[in-house]
């Protein structure tokens, strides 16, 4: 850790330090009070659940919308993200083609690069202030293995219409953002940083504008067709929507859908201007890199640095937290970390830490659907790149729930089913043994000049069921 502050001195969960920055949790919104008719009802208060009522109200003002919220609104991975706006296909732009042909793949890439602009654009017509800079994408390589990966990324994203990737050497990487030991950076235009609570807030208040209602401290333990069960009453509406991402294993009959995995950050304090002067990163961008245990970073409108990884993945049982809490050990690896990547700031204390779960599908691809016959709906498994797609999925929801047959609706993400993840310990054994195998994976090509994979890196894709 750096030397000026100590572990007991730096904040840990309290949810995140986005909710800290924009003034502190939330006045809770009234809880549900008893049974309610409503034609809509959507489980899960994050962005999914918000851009979808959003979308809808828009599209037809009269439909009685109530979005169910068991915590706040913001609580869960959309108010402890990064903050990347990016076009990322979840499950990549190959697994599409082969289920749905070349063009369905480059159409929900399109959609993606699309969805980027028009966050930015409901956020302005909204008076949304996110701390939005569209800065673009960058992913280094600190390695002889991580340059391959990331050329051979570049060559494959090339093949591809839409991606306007940017392959840089290390010279011209260091002229825009100087990272210790970059031996080259992949760019693209497709991105911008935001302020995760600022955005699901004002979003939340916009959906309240339209007329919907947000019930807080109201948790749905089931969900079935024309129905969802809270502790607070019953919901009847003839379309149920579920959007609870990484908390979906705490609804009856959902345990083994998502697993939901962890990932952790930590936010320095503001880094003084002479820092910067050293370190550039004058456009914002958001900043990645090619790790197998990859890390995730922005620099604030605050001038800090908020430094993403994995620490403990996952929790027996698929059991989430309650307040954003982490590992001390986690909070100290990604110190050393952030302090590796950029050490002319090494002596800039940490100031908050926290932890989130983000939703992850077997096979690693996201979904939306919805059954007409039934009138339950779902949309998820963004696997940490939700930011833009949830907002994708919440319009391609509300057509679906209107049945309007669009190109949204047509994409091929949607109707798109991923078998159950395994009963435990498998699930615990499996994960721990994929992330134990990509951290030594890192750990040996850090270590040696050859641009070949770490075997444990082809081990752990082929258990995780990614290769």
């Amino acid at each position: 850790m750096p030397p000026t502050r100590d572990l007991d001195d730096i904040r840990n969960g309290d949810v995140s330090w986005w909710w800290r920055s924009a003034g502190g949790t939330p006045a809770p919104r009234p809880p549900l009070n008893g049974d309610l008719q409503a034609d809509v009802a959507i489980v899960g208060a994050g962005y999914t659940g918000l851009w979808t009522a959003y979308y809808l109200k828009r599209a037809q003002p009269e439909l009685r919308v109530v979005v169910l919220e068991q915590r706040f609104a913001g609580f869960g991975a959309s108010g402890r993200n990064g903050g990347w706006l990016t076009n990322t296909v979840t499950g990549g732009r190959d697994a599409f083609a082969a289920s749905h042909g070349r063009d369905a793949a480059i159409a929900q890439q399109r959609a993606l690069n699309q969805t980027v602009d028009e966050v930015i654009g409901v956020a302005q017509r909204e008076g949304i202030e996110a701390d939005i800079a569209k800065g673009g994408e960058l992913n280094v390589a600190r390695s002889a293995a991580q340059l391959a990966r990331l050329q051979a990324a570049v060559a494959h994203d090339r093949s591809w219409p839409h991606t306007d990737i940017e392959e840089w050497d290390a010279a011209a990487t260091a002229s825009r953002l100087r990272i210790d030991g970059a031996l080259g950076a992949a760019w693209h235009p497709h991105c911008a940083r935001v302020h995760p609570v600022k955005l699901a807030a004002g979003l939340a208040e916009a959906v309240e504008r339209l007329g919907v209602t947000v019930f807080e401290d109201t948790r749905v333990t089931e969900i079935t067709p024309g129905r969802a069960v809270t502790d607070r009453g019953t919901v009847r509406a003839a379309h149920v929507l579920r959007a609870t991402e990484g908390f979906t294993p705490d609804l009856r009959g959902h345990h083994r859908a998502v697993l939901p995995m962890n990932s952790s950050m930590i936010v320095t304090d503001p880094i003084p201007a002479a820092v910067w002067e050293r370190i550039g990163w004058e456009a914002r961008e958001t900043l990645g890199d090619f790790a197998h245990v990859y890390m995730y970073a922005q620099r604030t409108a605050d001038d800090r640095i908020a430094f993403g990884g994995r620490g403990v993945p996952y929790r027996y049982g698929s059991r989430v937290d309650t307040d954003g809490r982490t590992q001390e050990r986690t909070i100290r690896s990604l110190a050393r970390l952030l302090r590796r990547f950029f050490p002319d700031a090494a002596d800039v204390p940490i100031a908050h830490a926290w932890a989130g779960v983000l939703g992850v599908p077997r096979d690693w691809t996201a979904s939306v659907a919805h059954d007409p016959a039934t009138g339950l709906g779902w949309a998820g498994g963004y696997v940490g790149t939700g930011v833009t797609a949830t907002n994708l999925a919440g319009r391609t929801l509300a057509d679906l729930v209107l049945a309007r047959d669009t190109e949204l609706t047509r994409l091929p993400w949607v109707g798109h089913h991923a078998r159950r993840w395994e009963v435990e310990p498998l699930r615990w054994v499996a994960v721990h043994a994929i992330y134990t195998a990509y951290r030594v994976a890192d750990r040996v090509e850090d270590a040696r000049s050859s641009p070949r994979t770490a075997w444990p890196a082809h081990v752990a894709g082929w258990v995780a069921g990614r290769h």
